[in-house]
């Protein structure tokens, strides 16, 4: 009976840790590989493993790498819109959580996809002639494998395999990572950090951190968050097995403000997830905190449920947040005028087709009204912002 149990014959504990092996496997070619090598170019990974990772994913789920890459990048450029492959804001949560591979099926056979989003990806001879004319076969020689090496409990094995892609990376970091867990950063998207720890699913559970900065290899932000696939990066960098290109900047500020430059701007610029998550914290949620300080009981109740609301990104609110926010703004000078300048604020790197010239008098000017307002925390804000220098991208 032995042959039930396959070539290994392993124990009951060896199949779980074998399921988990492979299942991780798979997580790594996808956040390493797919992810963070062909869809960013945020590393280089050395030709081998990149031949690994491409016949792993090829043989654990059929998927082909310019199809992913391809949805993948679509997803960013039209994200939270109708033409975004699987948003949670359009087709609802429990679609995309339920049916996030029937959502990535339907995009990747779309030839203008593929075309616009899919280029930069392998193109040689055996994507031609092996992984793209015969799809499936990949996954045929899979279950082969594993019911040679692993006998019936095999077929455990390929179940969870075959399931692990379409629940994990279509369904929970498509679906939760845009609906459920916090944010660092006000992303003009819904995005989402689904847990601090992102171990399981090769650190891809820390989502708005990834969609503050699409083309950073590390997506762990704050101290105490752990991305697990960065750790296999550092430990194939120390091996020469990958190059590690980009990280997100980490802000640097001079010790006094100092005159506002095209350095300063471009500084601001690259490091606008950082300079908005900090307007927040020092000037939109102080002058509220203080309005409310003042206010009487129905403003101050008008505040306090909207305090969540100054955070987000106004594409984002839905009709009734809308109505709420505005109610909010009617309520309090203060509140109004901090706003006011936070979007003027994220017009210098949101506008297009603008010169550093027109760059440089807009954040010139901007630094002066708010110096000259009678807001003491946005004045502060001011000065903070003169002293951001330029910091290479890399950590």
């Amino acid at each position: 009976m032995d042959y039930l149990y396959g070539l290994l014959n392993l124990s009951f504990t060896g199949y779980v840790i074998v399921t988990l092996v492979m299942v991780q496997m798979t997580m790594m070619a996808v956040t390493l590989y797919l992810h963070r090598d062909q869809a960013h170019h945020s590393v280089d990974l050395h030709p081998g493993l990149r031949h690994f990772f491409r016949l792993w994913v090829w043989m654990s789920s059929g998927m082909l790498t310019r199809e992913w890459v391809a949805v993948h990048r679509k997803h960013h450029a039209k994200c939270e819109t109708e033409d975004d492959p699987h948003s949670p804001k359009i087709y609802g949560l429990r679609k995309v959580l339920l049916e996030g591979a029937e959502l990535y099926q339907v995009e990747q056979v779309k030839a203008e996809t593929l075309e616009k989003y899919g280029r930069e990806t392998p193109d040689d001879w055996v994507e031609k002639n092996v992984y793209h004319r015969f799809k499936s076969a990949g996954i045929v020689a899979m279950v082969i494998i594993d019911l040679l090496l692993f006998g019936v409990p095999g077929i455990i094995i390929i179940a969870v395999q075959m399931i692990s892609m379409p629940l994990f990376a279509a369904g929970i970091i498509n679906g939760l990572g845009h609906h459920t867990g916090y944010r660092n950063f006000e992303t003009p998207d819904a995005s989402t950090n689904v847990v601090p720890f992102g171990v399981w699913l090769g650190g891809e559970e820390l989502h708005n951190n990834h969609h503050a900065f699409p083309s950073s290899a590390k997506f762990s932000v704050r101290r105490w968050e752990f991305d697990i696939g960065w750790l296999y990066l550092k430990v194939f960098s120390a091996l020469g097995l990958a190059h590690i290109r980009r990280v997100a900047p980490k802000p640097q500020k001079e010790s006094k403000s100092r005159h506002i430059d095209f350095d300063t701007v471009r500084a601001v610029v690259q490091n606008r997830m950082h300079v908005l998550r900090e307007y927040t914290r020092l000037v939109s949620i102080p002058v509220l905190k203080s309005a409310m300080r003042e206010a009487d009981y129905e403003v101050h109740r008008v505040m306090a449920s909207a305090m969540r609301l100054v955070r987000r990104q106004s594409a984002l609110l839905d009709e009734k947040s809308r109505v709420k926010f505005r109610e909010l703004l009617d309520t309090d000078h203060a509140i109004k005028t901090v706003h006011e300048f936070r979007e003027r604020l994220k017009m210098l790197w949101s506008g297009a087709h603008r010169t550093n010239e027109k760059l440089l008098a807009e954040l010139k000017e901007w630094c002066r009204q708010a110096e000259e307002s009678r807001i003491e925390v946005l004045k502060d804000f001011a000065q903070t912002l003169k002293a951001y220098t330029l910091t290479p991208a890399m950590a």
